[in-house]
């Protein structure tokens, strides 16, 4: 039986496998050169609301796939998963359940809460470019401590559409070296259909950003800082969990949503960054 981190340098097919089994947790460092995505589920008459927010938030909000209404077996593009046997409601290692905008529960698939009218959302996440970042001997720290990523609520907000009115955005943090930031900008620039480049960075960044406490982040876990280190802060794809707390009971029934730090692997690659569209929901 393979343990929660064993899946580092399989592919991504593997991962959603062994997801599936609930043998995978933190998905940072996985599948390398594999495109990781946030999740969003919510039901069908909310879709084009949300597929606009994406639109407008593009940074925050990189939307890589979609689904059809009520079909958890095939995210369009096509090339974005593409075995047979994939299945939206189980290969996400976890899952958050949202109710009239509020948390509910945690769980590992989908499969008593499903619906025909579902409407699904793949969105570019962060962990995609850490490899890069790896290769260049600038490896994110919460991969060398084997904790996860920070993320933050920010004062930044999200452009309105729809029933999606008032939210703020989500940031995640690095910390890097002052004389380092630069070359992380340099790496992560290219992918900008996960979040791209940094929004800001070092110590004033936290007033700009409107985090108050550095030590205790709204979600994943509080990373060190060496003396000479400052934190780097990227759009972070939890953005539409804040989006949907901020509807509230405008939204009927249940939404669903990726544990923060536990992401759906695609089957995009690196080589696809400067291919990807901007897929429509109809």
């Amino acid at each position: 039986m393979a343990s929660p981190r064993s899946p580092q340098g399989q592919s991504a097919h593997q991962v959603r496998s062994l997801s599936r089994q609930n043998h995978v947790t933190n998905t940072a460092g996985l599948a390398p050169g594999y495109l990781q995505a946030n999740l969003l589920i919510l039901p069908s008459r909310y879709a084009e609301d949300f597929h606009n927010l994406c639109l407008r938030n593009p940074v925050s909000c990189p939307l890589l796939g979609l689904t059809s209404k009520g079909n958890p077996h095939t995210i369009y593009p096509s090339t974005c998963i593409q075995e047979k046997d994939f299945d939206l409601r189980t290969d996400c290692p976890k899952y958050r359940i949202y109710k009239d905008g509020k948390y509910l529960e945690s769980r590992t698939d989908l499969l008593n809460l499903w619906t025909d009218d579902y409407v699904g959302f793949l969105i570019g996440c962060s962990f995609s470019f850490e490899d890069a970042l790896s290769e260049t001997g600038l490896k994110p720290k919460h991969q060398i401590t084997g904790t996860m990523v920070s993320m933050y609520k920010t004062c930044i907000p999200l452009l309105a559409s729809g029933i999606f009115k008032g939210g703020t955005c989500i940031v995640s943090m690095r910390p890097y070296r002052a004389e380092d930031v630069e070359r992380v900008r340099d790496v992560t620039r290219p992918y900008l259909a996960t979040h791209g480049e940094p929004v800001d960075w070092g110590w004033d960044a936290l007033e700009r950003l409107g985090i108050r406490d550095i030590e205790s982040p709204d979600f994943g876990e509080r990373q060190d800082f060496e003396e000479d280190e400052v934190p780097v802060f990227w759009a972070c794809g939890v953005t539409p969990q804040m989006a949907i707390e901020s509807a509230g009971d405008r939204i009927e029934g249940l939404v669903f949503a990726h544990e923060p730090g536990h992401m759906l692997i695609t089957d995009f690659t690196v080589k696809d960054l400067e291919s990807l569209g901007k897929p429509r929901y109809n």
